[in-house]
């Protein structure tokens, strides 16, 4: 008789594990920096320290993990939302309030991201190329869905945002506001 070897079940435990660490090390960026003690990080995660250096071995090893992890949630939530939404105009309306929320709590990556560290280098080029697409999607559906007038370039649209959340630390700014303004302005005209 031959049996399954349990490997995949041991390999779903270390990517939930993994998952977990990431959303917390994600966290305790956001609350204290990108320098935060890494046994703070394990026990948000409830893991030991020595499973973030088995997973990590450096802290920019971790930093580029929680980027990327947190691009690639933004990058399948495009798809996902557009199946779910009830427009596509919805849809591009709450990812881009995933990506506002992503470009807001990366604050505590910004720093870190613009050393001269070599393992930083490719990241923006990661984030473009994950995150662009997504955008183009919904935009498409929303152009062929008549609910976005055609012509916007995602990476315009992206970089709009991204330049609208930059205040967005300072309790007196409304990005939220203003990001509403700039999805509702991609509207087509109404006779």
């Amino acid at each position: 008789m031959v049996t399954d070897p349990p490997a995949p079940r041991k390999r779903a435990d270390a990517e939930r594990n993994k998952k977990a660490l990431l959303d917390a090390a994600a966290a305790a960026f956001v609350e204290s920096g990108v320098d935060v003690p890494v046994r703070d990080v394990a026990a948000r995660a409830g893991v030991g320290v020595g499973t973030i250096y088995r997973h990590f071995p450096t802290r920019a090893d971790l930093i580029v993990a929680v980027y990327r992890h947190q691009v690639e949630a933004c990058a399948e939530a495009g798809p996902a939302l557009l199946a779910a939404g009830p427009t596509p105009h919805a849809a591009l309306a709450a990812w881009v309030n995933l990506f506002a929320d992503f470009l807001v709590t990366k604050h505590g990556l910004a720093e870190a991201l613009q050393s001269d560290n070599a393992a930083f280098a490719t990241l923006h080029a990661y984030f473009l190329d994950r995150l662009l697409p997504v955008c183009a999607d919904l935009l498409d559906a929303g152009v062929a869905a008549g609910q976005i007038i055609p012509g916007i370039d995602p990476l315009t649209l992206l970089r709009g945002i991204g330049n609208l959340c930059v205040g967005a630390t300072d309790p007196r700014y409304d990005a939220r506001l203003m990001i509403t303004l700039v999805i509702n302005g991609l509207r087509p005209e109404q006779n």
